[in-house]
């Protein structure tokens, strides 16, 4: 077999890479993934995997061991708006979540690719020009796919560049030590942005920070909720500082003959939804069932679909953190409203559609945004 040919060359071996090439794997595809770093590959990010994400990876056949990272029942959501503090909290439906180190989620994935005969090519130039080539030799391939995520080459180089930038903010990560790492994903809002605490470990917690002001740095968002500041000021860092960019991105096209593009690289959505990883594996199993008709047609088609609930999502979310009085009054129904806290979750992770949350739990909704001083068994009544 020559080394450089293949029937797909994945450009990017990132999770969405490492997804892709697992699922087309599975199909009995040959394929070789290229990447200029070597593992593990680390990046920004929130590490809390949803009930829905860990389905889709285990739908991959990527087992997570009990000690690769701590497990969360729920969500959350602590507002502090001019001094008040409003907090509202929902189990997962059904499953639970797993925090876990971008780094391990990252080795898992690469065991598992080796395991199916996935040829992986670390520290590795990659060359888009005239024919596509790995450390300055041709490569050959019947399919390539761009995994290379949000400033993505190969999407440059295939023409797809085109599409509408929705939003830009700026996030931050760090690990800590702590005695007490929690059951929950907390998400702490504030008029300088979001601060994610997702559980990782027996005795640590990833600390994330999300901001749309560019000049903010991680510890003034801390420094600005008094109880995290006291929370961890002091406390010790298992890791140092590290920040990406956020976008939500809309591409107007996929895919260009026989290039394809996923994760990041076509299409995102703000990190504020938690959903950056669940989409690249989606995309990856359906990618999967793409190419195993023979082309790209499947995917094309169906692909925005993979990103129409997420950007829904941030889309309402981002609204929150432009307006403080519309998050207070949101926060105020949820608060009120475990039910109603719970349907949300429910349509976040798409274990159920907005239509029949609206349908169910409509008229709750309405009377508790127009009516600040409604208890919460009138909220509940309504949504009966």
């Amino acid at each position: 077999m020559n080394q450089n040919s293949c029937d797909v060359l994945i450009v990017g071996g990132g999770p969405a890479g490492l997804a892709a090439a697992i699922a087309l794997r599975l199909q009995g595809a040959d394929v070789l993934v290229a990447d200029a770093l070597k593992p593990p590959i680390d990046k920004a990010c929130g590490e809390g995997l949803m009930p829905d994400a860990r389905r889709d990876l285990a739908a991959l056949g990527v087992d997570c061991e009990p000690g690769d990272g701590a497990r969360f029942r729920g969500v959350r959501f602590i507002s502090w708006t001019g001094g008040e503090q409003v907090s509202a909290f929902a189990d997962f439906p059904s499953g639970e979540g797993l925090g876990m180190r971008r780094t391990v989620l990252h080795a898992r994935m690469v065991e598992r690719a080796v395991e199916l005969g996935v040829r992986l090519r670390w520290n590795t130039h990659v060359a888009l020009g005239s024919g596509v080539s790995l450390n300055g030799e041709a490569c050959r391939y019947s399919f390539l796919v761009g995994a290379d995520g949000q400033s993505s080459r190969v999407r440059a180089w295939a023409g797809l560049d085109r599409c509408r930038l929705i939003s830009k903010r700026f996030g931050f990560r760090r690990h800590y030590r702590t005695s007490q790492p929690g059951e929950f994903v907390d998400v702490h809002w504030c008029a300088l942005g979001q601060v994610y605490i997702t559980p990782v470990a027996r005795g640590e917690v990833c600390v994330a920070v999300v901001t749309r002001h560019s000049a903010t740095r991680m510890h003034e968002v801390l420094d600005a909720i008094p109880h995290l500041r006291e929370r961890f000021f002091g406390q010790p860092k298992s890791t140092g500082e590290r920040g990406a960019l956020t976008t939500t991105r809309r591409l107007t096209r996929v895919t260009s003959g026989n290039v394809t593009l996923i994760g990041d690289a076509s299409g995102s959505v703000d990190a504020v939804t938690g959903e950056g990883l669940a989409i690249g594996f989606r995309q990856a199993r359906l990618l999967g069932r793409s190419l195993a008709e023979g082309s790209l047609d499947l995917y094309a088609a169906e692909h925005d679909s993979t990103l129409q609930m997420p950007r829904r999502m941030a889309r309402g979310l981002l609204l929150a953190d432009q307006h403080p009085s519309m998050r207070s009054a949101a926060m105020r129904v949820l608060a009120a409203s475990p039910k109603l806290c719970r349907g949300m979750l429910q349509v976040h992770m798409g274990e159920a559609s907005l239509r029949q949350l609206v349908l169910r739990d409509g008229a709750a909704i309405v009377k508790g945004l127009l009516c600040p001083g409604i208890s919460a068994s009138d909220i509940e009544r309504a949504s009966t």
